[in-house]
Parts: C-alpha cells; sequence; structure tokens
C-alpha cells in the first residue's frame, strides 16, 4: 500500500537484484484445494461487493456508506460490530472459543482522482475535497480489494469455524491516504475497548506483480514518511536591481541541491534515506524578485533515527544557507514538519511473517510465493507495531496485474499502471480469490500453530 503518501501509496516498486527473477517469474496455476473451492462458490458475492465499493468511491474522512456497507455485511454474516470508532471505522469481533485474538486491518478511503480506465464499471463519482473543490474520486491504490478480500476472509473462516479457535477481530479504518485513520483508531481505544490481539495482519495490491502471486517482506517493509513544509524569506524588489534584495528563489535553488548532501555525505550508505522536494511555490512575475519562496518535501526513511537525523540537518542546512546569504534574525526560515501526518515506518515481524509464509505456500504453492525487497512508500499500518502493548505485525503484497498485461510488459516493454494511477485497474477476479484464499490460510495457521 496519498498525497502523502503515499496511503499513500505509489507501488513502482524498484527491485534491483531482485527485479530480474520477480519479473521472470509467473504464477503457476493456483491448485484447487478445498479453500479454493470454497472461494470459488462465493466469488459472485465477492464480485457484486468490489462493483459496489469501486463505483461508490469516498475521500478519507468521508466514508461514511463505505463503512456502513462493510459494517451491513460483517453484521450480517454474525460479526459483532461498533462503527463510528476513529471516524468512520468499524470493529468487528467473531468469538469461537479459548485461542489466539487475530487482529486483520483493511482501509476504507479512495484517492482524488479521475479514473480513466475506460472500464464499464469504472467510477464516475465526484465529491468536494477538503479545499472545497469538487474532484473525481477513484479507488487507484486497490482499497476496494482490501475490503473485499476482509470480507470474503470473514466469511470463510465462520464457514469453517469448527476448525479453529479463537477471537477474529475485523478491523475496518479511515482515512488511510492522507495518514489519519491508524492514529485516530488507536487514540479512540481498539487496544483498549476491544480484545488485545496477538497478532495484526494485513494486505495491499502490488501494481507490478502478477494477479495470483504473493510477496512477501521480512522486516522493514515500509518508510519513514514525514511531510516538511520550508518557507524561505528574503527581500523581494525589482528584478533588474537584483543587488538590492535578498533572492529568495536563489535561496531555494541552493537549498534544493544542498539537501541532496544529507543522504550522500551525513547518512551512513548503509542506512536508506530518501529526501525529495516536491514543490516550489513563489514568484508572480519575470521582472520581480518575491519576498518568500515555499518548498514541500517528502522525507523516507526505515530506522527513526535516520529520521530524526535527516529534520535536524534539514534544520540546520537551511538556516546556515539562509545566514550565508545575509538573511536577517528576523527573515530566517520557517521549517515545518507535518507530525500529524508523520506514517511511521512498517516492520514486519520477522517470525509472524515466516508463519504466514509457510500458510500461503501450503495453499497457494510455493512457486507463487515471492520474497520482495522493501519498498520506500509510505504506510500507517505500521503505526498498530508501534504502540506500547508491541503487537506483532505483518502485510503481505497482493498481485494485481492482468497475467496477459503483465507478460506484454516484459515482451514488449509496455509500462504497467501503479498504484494512484487513473488507469490502474486490477485484474480483480483473481485478485480477490488469491486475496481471500492467502489472508485466510494465515489466519487459520495462526490459529492452529
Amino acid at each position: 500500500m496519498k498525497g502523502l503518501f503515499i496511503c499513500i501509496f505509489t507501488a513502482v516498486f524498484s527491485m534491483s537484484l531482485n527485479a530480474q527473477s520477480i519479473r521472470s517469474a509467473q504464477p503457476t496455476q493456483l491448485g484447487q484445494t478445498p479453500l479454493s473451492l470454497s472461494v470459488d462458490s462465493a466469488m459472485p458475492k465477492l464480485e457484486k461487493l468490489y462493483l459496489h465499493f469501486h463505483q461508490y468511491p469516498e475521500l478519507s474522512y468521508q466514508e461514511q456508506e463505505t463503512a456502513r456497507m462493510m459494517a451491513k455485511t460483517m453484521a450480517e454474516m454474525g460479526v459483532e460490530v461498533t462503527s463510528d470508532i476513529g471516524g468512520h471505522g468499524v470493529v468487528g469481533i467473531y468469538e469461537n472459543g479459548d485461542g489466539p485474538t487475530l487482529l486483520i486491518r483493511t482501509d476504507l478511503d479512495a484517492l482524488p482522482i479521475t479514473e480513466q480506465t475506460q472500464k464499464p464499471y469504472a467510477s464516475r463519482v465526484t465529491q468536494l475535497d477538503k479545499n472545497n473543490q469538487e474532484v473525481g474520486v477513484m479507488h487507484a491504490c486497490g482499497h476496494d480489494i482490501h475490503m473485499v478480500s476482509l470480507l470474503g476472509t470473514a466469511e470463510q473462516l465462520i464457514k469453517k469455524k469448527h476448525d479453529w479457535q479463537g477471537t477474529l477481530i475485523l478491523l475496518a479504518q479511515p482515512a488511510e491516504e492522507v495518514g489519519g485513520g491508524a492514529k485516530a483508531m488507536l487514540k479512540d481505544g481498539i487496544f483498549s475497548d476491544f480484545p488485545l490481539p496477538d497478532y495484526i495482519l494485513a494486505l495491499h495490491v502490488n501494481a507490478e506483480l502478477p494477479a495470483g502471486q504473493v510477496g512477501i517482506t521480512s522486516g522493514y517493509a515500509l518508510a519513514n514518511v514525514d511531510s516538511v513544509d520550508i518557507n524561505i524569506k528574503g527581500v523581494g524588489g525589482h528584478g533588474a536591481y537584483p543587488h538590492e534584495t535578498i533572492d529568495p528563489i536563489v535561496l531555494a535553488s541552493r537549498m534544493v541541491l544542498a539537501l541532496q548532501t544529507i543522504g550522500s555525505r551525513e547518512i551512513s550508505p548503509l542506512e536508506p534515506s530518501v529526501i525529495t522536494v516536491g514543490a516550489i511555490q513563489g514568484g508572480t512575475k519575470h521582472n520581480i524578485i518575491p519576498n518568500e519562496v515555499q518548498l514541500a518535501l517528502t522525507l523516507r526513511s526505515y530506522n527513526p533515527q535516520v529520521r530524526l537525523q535527516q529534520i535536524d540537518a534539514l534544520k540546520r542546512m537551511v538556516n546556515g544557507i539562509a545566514m550565508s546569504a545575509g538573511v536577517p534574525q528576523d527573515l530566517m526560515p520557517e521549517l515545518i514538519v507535518h507530525e500529524d501526518e508523520r506514517i511511521p515506518s512498517t516492520y514486519n515481524d520477522p517470525a509472524l511473517t515466516a508463519q504466514i509464509k509457510r500458510s500461503i505456500e501450503a495453499e497457494l504453492g510455493a512457486d507463487n510465493v515471492l520474497i520482495l525487497p522493501a519498498v520506500m512508500a509510505g504506510e500507517d499500518f505500521g503505526l498498530y507495531g508501534k504502540t506500547k502493548e508491541k503487537r506483532p505485525i505483518s502485510l503481505f503484497w497482493l498481485g494485481s496485474v492482468n497475467k496477459g498485461k503483465y507478460a506484454n510488459s516484459l515482451t514488449k516493454e509496455e509500462a504497467l499502471p501503479s498504484l494512484h494511477s487513473s488507469q490502474f485497474a486490477p485484474d480483480y477476479p483473481v485478485t480477490i480469490h488469491t486475496g481471500v484464499r492467502a489472508m485466510t490460510s494465515s489466519a487459520m495457521g495462526l490459529f492452529n500453530q
């Protein structure tokens, strides 16, 4: 698995050493296990749910109807449902005797993107965004697949309730794409007002992996994400008399280049670090030097200490460049780290990840389970593993690309639409079928280990 965001999520995966082996791997025929046959019979209902969620997406913090549909579907299965947790979040509890407590999480929100897939079921929804602008809305990050996979997993586990014991928690989280949903649900007491989970699982679609395959990453899987604004102040004036000004555009240009030396010269080359300037805004006319320029940055890392090092170095470097240009103290740059939007890295517990890998391999076949490298995208799922309770978490990747399109991307070098693309169109029947099997088998393995 945002403007931040990531939700988030771009999944144009840079797989370096693993890229060739991953791209050459083709999904083998999925075996007809008893679980597979059971999911076959559930597919008409699951596909209907998918088409509903896909055609009626809702932006972050506006997921009322999506949450209502999730709650209604859970309740019809016999799940005890509590709504409006952390906004439009839903918590479902299914108790099935003594045993472990497993929480499975999905996200609910969509993105402000106008869908351009030309599919007959494409979203045509528009909503007002936080700036009161009308925007197209699309599930371009696969949250519709995530929701249906969770509901399909719940159905299979309840159907097979005599084969396991424990407590199943179904968590439908709002506002993943803006980094606020997990924080809000934790603040609203999901670990104090409901059974405390022994394990926490999630899946996320992958836009570069064929449908039918699953990707596993142990340890760090997704990055720390920070949004940072830098307001650079100067003394404006006429473009013909630059000597009478302190030009904030020149200062901004120096900073953009200098900031790259933080990763190349201040942080260990063994520690991943990305500092990207995503926007520069300033000035109004060719011959006017403005008073102010704004930079918008995204910071990525895995190690929490590297994150702190990035921010400290940013502050020092920005102030140093301003001082070198003679900026007076009252006009020193303002650096704003948006703590409310911060997303911590996702660390997949190695023992838990190894267990779910074994379960998925037993269900799908080892050839359909790949080891993938960590990515620099962000996901607020990581927060569930960073509370004082220190619950083990693991998120796995779910292949979503039509096999024919995937083959064309290899032979004809046709680029695949990424997550957050208006062209993203997963092969949803195969993806959902695989997602339900992978998550159900993972849950059964944990309940029965």
